[in-house]
This record gives C-alpha cells, sequence and structure tokens, in this order.
C-alpha cells in the first residue's frame, strides 16, 4: 500500500534561506491490511511524511509509492481518504452540507451518499441532531468526527490520518478506536500519527517512530518495545523455597517473583511445576510506547 525508500525533505526557510532538513532518508513500508501507527515528538517529520504521501508536499530525494502510483499522479488518490491535522472547513455550512459536498466531490452522489452519511455518523458514533447546526458552533471534537466522516464517505481502501485523536475526550478516542478497526476490518488499510500511544498500543498491527526526521525504530509494539530489557512477573499459589530460587529471580512479595529475563522465567516455571508448585500469573512488564520514545528522544538529544 506504501512503499518509502531512502525519503528525504529538505525546507528552506528563513530570510537568507538556509536549508533544513525534515526528514533523513527514512524507510518505510504498510503492507495491505494494516493498522500501522507513526509517533514521534512534535517537529519530528511525521506531517511532512503526510504530506509527501498525499502528494501536497514534494521529496527532496527518494522514492515514494502509494497504492503503487506516485503520489504526483492522481491515480494515487482515488481510493485514498485523508484527514489532515488542522482541517479546514467552511464553517458557514452544516455538517451534513459538509458531507454532501465532499462526498460529491469523491464521485458518490444521490441516494448512496446519504446512506454514507448516515453509515459515516453511525460508525463514528455523531449526533444526528447536530449535523444540522452549522460548522462554526460546533467544538473540536465534533470538527474532529466531521473531519473522520468526510474522510471515509467513499470507504477508500487506504485511509492516512494525522492526528485523528486530537481535541477528542476519552469517550471520543474510544469512539475512533473502534471505528478505525471497524474499517480495517472491512479491508481498509489504516496509516496514522498520534501522540497518544495508549492509543496507538492498543490498535496498531506496527509502528514506525520518527524522531528528528530518522526512523529509529520500527515493527510491532511488542518489537519496538521488547528490546528495551523486559522483566516478568510471575505470582505462584504458595511462597517458594529459597532454595527453588535461581539466579535471575528475586522476591518481590511471599508469591510474587520478578524475572529478568525469559530465560529466568523459564527457569523459575520449570522448577514450580517439578516442585507441584502452581503459577496462577505470568505478566510482562515490557516498556511502553512512551518510554521508549521518551528514552529515543533523550538519546538524541544526548547524540546532538
Amino acid at each position: 500500500m506504501i512503499q518509502i525508500e531512502a525519503l528525504s525533505k529538505t525546507y528552506r526557510t528563513g530570510f537568507l534561506m538556509k536549508p533544513k532538513q525534515a526528514l533523513l532518508s527514512i524507510d518505510l513500508k504498510v503492507s495491505e491490511g494494516e493498522i500501522f501507527g507513526f509517533i514521534g515528538p512534535n517537529g519530528a517529520g511525521k506531517s511532512t511524511t503526510i504530506k509527501i504521501l498525499t502528494g501536497l508536499l514534494r521529496p527532496s530525494s527518494g522514492k515514494v509509492s502509494v497504492m503503487g502510483s506516485s503520489p504526483q499522479d492522481p491515480r494515487s488518490r482515488e481510493k485514498l481518504g485523508f484527514l489532515p491535522e488542522h482541517p479546514y472547513f467552511y464553517d458557514y455550512l452544516t455538517g451534513h452540507e459538509l458531507l454532501k459536498f465532499y462526498g460529491s466531490l469523491s464521485g458518490v452522489r444521490g441516494k448512496l451518499l446519504e446512506e454514507r452519511i448516515d453509515w459515516a455518523l453511525t460508525l463514528l458514533h455523531a449526533n444526528h441532531d447536530w449535523v444540522h447546526r452549522r460548522l462554526r458552533t460546533y467544538s473540536k471534537g465534533m470538527m474532529q468526527r466531521m473531519g473522520l466522516a468526510q474522510a471515509i464517505l467513499s470507504k477508500p481502501k487506504l485511509l492516512i490520518l494525522d492526528e485523528p485523536m486530537s481535541g477528542l475526550d476519552p469517550l471520543g478516542r474510544k469512539d475512533v478506536r473502534e471505528a478505525i478497526l471497524a474499517l480495517n476490518r472491512e479491508g481498509c488499510t489504516i496509516f496514522y500519527s498520534s501522540h497518544v500511544l495508549a492509543d496507538v498500543e492498543a490498535i496498531s498491527h506496527r509502528v514506525a517512530m520518527i524522531v528528528e526526521g530518522r526512523i529509529v525504530k520500527q515493527g510491532t509494539v511488542e518489537q519496538v518495545t521488547g528490546g528495551e530489557g523486559s522483566e516478568y512477573t510471575v505470582r505462584t499459589s504458595t511462597g517458594l523455597p529459597a532454595a527453588l530460587l535461581i539466579p535471575g529471580v528475586r522476591a518481590i512479595l511471599p508469591q510474587e517473583f520478578m524475572c529478568d529475563s525469559p530465560v529466568a522465567r523459564d527457569q523459575l516455571i520449570t522448577a514450580c511445576l517439578s516442585n507441584g508448585v502452581g503459577v496462577e500469573r505470568i505478566e510482562n512488564n515490557r516498556p511502553s510506547l512512551e518510554e521508549v520514545l521518551t528514552r529515543e528522544v533523550a538519546k538524541d538529544g544526548a547524540n546532538g
């Protein structure tokens, strides 16, 4: 669906037009059927990448393919839905008029368009009453739902979202997460950026982490966080004799033990089962995406 090879982007800013490199030779691949989270701090290059994918910016160098075509080729946008981070809509329109306008632009009209509008609003749990109010009266969260609704009216094969959780309360974020999962079950591939890393962790098949224009980590959530020295907590049905404790295992409670590696975890479980001690729970205490990203940003700052 998306193929990026050695992509770089340089801006020229200020009175002297000094070059500023926003992307530095990034490689990225999003396969059909994936929910792919794109994460990083402000100014890392997420929105620049998304603008290149949607044809709003041209790369300085590298290769980019969206559904088999260059982003500059209109064919790459025929089955593409897009929500920018800061969408601007004509605020004198009602929500329903907005959706009719964008639906017609994507080639959906008449009865089918009305059915799609109802489908999109229902999917996003949008209130059908305020959809007939003018956009200037909408809250940030209501506008965000309208923006996502217009992006999916054509039932795209690829959906690109820049900060879709922005401005939403916890209930709104839950609705958007469920909508993304529902669209994916229907065959839509989703590539999105977000600062709400708990949501990224919950719904993404794979993620890429970008810091200062460079991809620093990429893979499943487990792969991105798993190389950070994960520990395991093992809870047993009874306490263990000190003789059963092995290197890399320490007791933190009478029936809870911390293992500093998968090897120590497996050795402890084997010792428990061999001595008739039940294992009630095993937890992987891997760091969160937020913790890993914080470390990568700090590492980049130290190197810089």
